[in-house]
């Protein structure tokens, strides 16, 4: 009889799994110079390593949940870290570009079954007054990978190879599949309903073009007509995939049915803006510190560090603050300092102090680690059990596609800036930049504006706060 083990195992292996996945999107970054070395080709020809990997999360990922009711959790999320780890493997040893595109899109294969089919799982284990607190556990691996994945890249491409950013990955791989196997129970659904296919391609038709086309927009030396003429009809293959989520909203891949939630709609709508705005800072930061301030590549990421150290720290209040002030006073609250520590970034020069510059990003670390967590636990909040599989791989596909998006739509701002400054954009002066995150510190305003329509008691089963209104129609003495 297999041992039933603890939630905080099973978590703790999946954010594990999401560090990886997540790691290997940001930390070939700095490594491209010396990729472009071997493969003979220019760095900038690299780039579609990149977005290839992130064009197939944002197509797969939908259809994971499907997946994993048919054949059981286990099963995939075991056959994902496989996949992900071998494409691993062959990345490392890839010699020309072609090889390298084709491994990853493999490994882009096992990181969109990985990632929401991982979530699945802590949400059908965890009891609904502990999935805060599951939920920061997976949540903060993702944000800090994002972080620590230029600096980390750029220590392993300089003392020794970029073939090792991939390799890294064999050892991770190997214990959390051995892992899987002992500690994952293989749940599976007995509802049985044929795969949407329409949804799923017009839905991973509006996907590509999207991310493919604000990649090409941000790129400076790019006409705008064809990515833009691009980026028109994947909205309107999104349009017509929402249509035919309408025949059919009971076994649709889009939620609609999720979607009516205000909870869940919230990590759909202001909560995209959200992911957006927050992903640029890591792009556009380390650009500013090397361009504006003439730091080094090593040095300029070590100072995002401090929004690793900003993420971990937050985890620990997460429980204790939604007890107290509940989803709805923290969203708001928290969505508008989370903002204005951004704009803080705005600030920052060359004579800026670097402890001054730390304690910044530290503390706007904090903060939207927070937010995250927060958004993140409200949208399965009230979702029922037997609706979670098409929750989860909805809003993953949403997820992955904002923060897919989001170094697209910084280099897209950061070009748009510099031009109303009457130069080119491969040049950013510092104003550039400042102007930039300011524009993001606003976009990152979305779920302040959507909490506003929320009860003030919305997730208290799992948060645990009792509106004091509540409180005194209970006790009315």
């Amino acid at each position: 009889m297999k041992k039933v083990r603890s939630p905080l195992y099973v978590t703790t292996l999946i954010a594990g799994a999401f560090f990886m996945e997540n790691l290997d999107g940001t930390i070939i970054a700095t490594a491209l110079p010396q990729m472009s070395h071997s493969f003979h080709v220019s760095a900038v020809s690299l780039n579609i390593g990149m977005t290839a990997y992130l064009l197939t999360l944002a197509v797969f990922i939908p259809i994971s949940g499907w997946v994993a009711d048919r054949v059981g959790s286990r099963t995939v999320f075991a056959s994902a870290i496989g996949v992900f780890t071998l494409a691993s493997l062959l990345c490392g040893v890839s010699h020309t570009l072609t090889q390298f595109t084709l491994m990853r899109i493999l490994q882009g294969i096992g990181g969109a079954m990985m990632v929401p089919v991982g979530r699945l799982v802590v949400l059908r284990s965890t009891p609904k007054d502990q999935l805060a607190q599951a939920i920061a556990y997976i949540s903060w691996p993702g944000l800090t990978a994002l972080v620590i994945g230029p600096p980390l890249g750029g220590f392993i491409t300089t003392y020794m190879s970029w073939h090792w950013i991939f390799f890294l990955n064999l050892p991770l791989g190997i214990l959390a599949l051995i892992l899987t196997m002992l500690w994952v129970e293989n749940v599976r659904t007995d509802e049985r309903h044929p795969f949407d296919w329409l949804t799923f391609l017009l839905a991973g038709l509006a996907s590509t073009g999207a991310v493919y086309a604000m990649e090409k927009l941000g790129v400076g030396d790019v006409r705008w007509e064809i990515p833009g003429g691009i980026l028109a009809l994947s909205v309107l293959s999104g349009a017509f995939a929402i249509v035919a989520a309408r025949r059919n909203p009971a076994t649709s891949l889009i939620d609609l049915e999720s979607i009516k939630m205000k909870t869940y709609s919230l990590s759909v709508y202001g909560a995209s803006a959200f992911r957006i705005a927050v992903s640029v800072l890591p792009f556009l930061l380390p650009l500013m510190f090397q361009i504006s301030f003439g730091l080094n590549a090593f040095r300029s990421g070590v100072y995002l560090l401090a929004l690793f150290g900003g993420d971990l720290s937050m985890k620990a209040f997460v429980i204790q603050g939604l007890r107290r002030f509940g989803f709805r006073n923290i969203l708001i609250v928290n969505g508008v300092i989370t903002a204005a520590s951004m704009a803080l970034c705005a600030t920052l020069s060359p004579s800026t102090p670097p402890i001054l510059i730390v304690s910044i990003l530290f503390f706007h670390g904090a903060c939207r680690s927070m937010e995250f967590t927060c958004m993140t636990t409200l949208a399965y909040s009230e979702i029922p059990s037997n609706r979670m599989s098409r929750a989860n791989g909805f809003l993953s596909a949403v997820m992955q596609l904002g923060m897919g998006m989001g170094v697209a739509v910084g280099a897209i701002t950061l070009r748009l800036v510099a031009h109303a400054h009457g130069h080119s954009a491969a040049t950013p002066q510092l104003r550039d930049f400042h102007y930039a995150i300011l524009f993001m510190a606003v976009l990152a305003l979305g779920p302040v504006f959507n909490s506003i329509g929320l009860p003030h008691d919305a997730g208290a089963t799992t948060s645990g706060h009792r509106p004091q209104s509540l409180e005194v129609e209970v006790n009315p003495a």
